[in-house]
């Protein structure tokens, strides 16, 4: 895999919507030199519409990659979802200081779409990473706690209430 295998030709490209896709893996990753994380199988499409005087370009990410959770040190697959939109402009310099905005010199023919693929990637990744099963252990916890809380609320000391009834 090399980053060139994510350029995408837009100059022989008619007006109107096109469609790219691209397959992610660990191969991915080694192009940039990221070793956080392992086992990504992801899927990214790119909706490619070209119009008169503008690129728009809309990633979305769907797939799983492996990480180790935060709490036991267990490794599980996450989901990873993430959806990304960006605006290709045309004009005298070269400015991707907008993250929502990169602005291409006129004579450009074809825009390199990996580091916009990494990111969408990376930023899918949860910052905290719970096992699934110990989210549900804990949900099933925390509702045996509220059982019982309510079951306490509902033996009320029989001196409150005669002290309810001076307020009467």
């Amino acid at each position: 895999m090399r980053k060139r295998d994510f350029d995408i030709v837009f100059s022989g490209l008619s007006l109107g919507e096109h469609q790219f896709i691209f397959e992610l893996n660990d191969a991915f990753f080694d192009l940039f030199g990221y070793t956080d994380h392992s086992k990504l199988l992801a899927k990214a499409t790119v909706d490619f519409h070209k119009h008169n005087t503008f690129l728009e370009l809309v990633f979305s990410l769907t797939g799983e990659i492996e990480v180790i959770c935060d709490r036991s040190g267990e490794p599980f697959q996450q989901h990873l979802e993430n959806k990304f939109q960006l605006v290709v402009k045309f004009g005298d310099a070269y400015d991707d200081s907008d993250d929502e905005t990169l602005v291409v010199t006129q004579g450009e023919y074809q825009i390199n779409v990996a580091q916009y693929l990494y990111e969408l990637v990376v930023l899918a990744i949860p910052a905290k990473n719970i096992h699934p099963e110990l989210s549900r252990k804990k949900k099933t916890s925390s509702k045996k706690v509220d059982e019982k809380e309510l079951q306490k609320e509902e033996k009320i000391d029989p001196r409150w209430d005669k002290l309810k009834d001076l307020l009467n």
